[in-house]
């Protein structure tokens, strides 16, 4: 693996799970108390699943994109879904909105004025990020990195953006030895 530094933050298995766990830690250990989790897709999945175990409480999927340019590098406008998926109930009462990042803070902003327009079950609403980049318009509630120079963040699963179905048995070979 690369070596991070100012322009890039390469990230490991290891290191994102640690990374979520102990960013669930830092919530739990404020004292805020919430009925759900909401979780923006595609980054906010794997750190919303695991708060919804952790903590017991049912986990809502809101999907985003705005990185669609250039491979997933480059932020274009903001799509969000118009339905939140959820298997019990509505969204409403105190939600955690749970994502793996804060770049310039724009999903983050307009994901609260969505919620705050759309689901007035909604009481409150705190935000949890692995990271927070100095550039975002945004501070979220909790985060457990805070990145003043605001690199590139390469997380493990991005090995799977250029992935193909025709490629994976290759791909499952690469790690064995003869």
């Amino acid at each position: 693996m690369p070596e991070s530094g100012d322009k890039d933050l390469w990230v490991t298995w290891d290191a994102y799970h640690q990374a979520i766990e102990r960013l669930a830690l830092l919530v739990h250990e404020s004292g805020w108390e919430f009925d759900q989790v909401l979780c923006l897709a595609r980054g906010g999945l794997r750190p919303g699943d695991v708060f919804s175990r952790i903590f017991n409480v049912p986990l809502a999927i809101l999907s985003t994109s705005s990185y669609r340019e250039d491979a997933g590098k480059e932020q274009g406008s903001l799509d969000i879904a118009k339905h939140i998926t959820i298997t019990n109930g509505t969204l409403g009462g105190k939600v955690l909105l749970v994502d793996d990042l804060v770049d310039s803070g724009v999903t983050l902003e307009q994901v609260q004025r969505h919620l705050s327009e759309k689901f007035p079950a909604v009481t409150e609403v705190k935000s949890a990020v692995i990271w927070y980049k100095a550039c975002s318009s945004v501070e979220p509630d909790f985060y457990l990195d805070y990145l003043p120079h605001n690199p590139w963040i390469h997380q493990p699963f991005e090995e799977y953006d250029g992935l193909r179905p025709h490629q994976l048995a290759a791909w499952l070979r690469k790690g064995e030895t003869e």
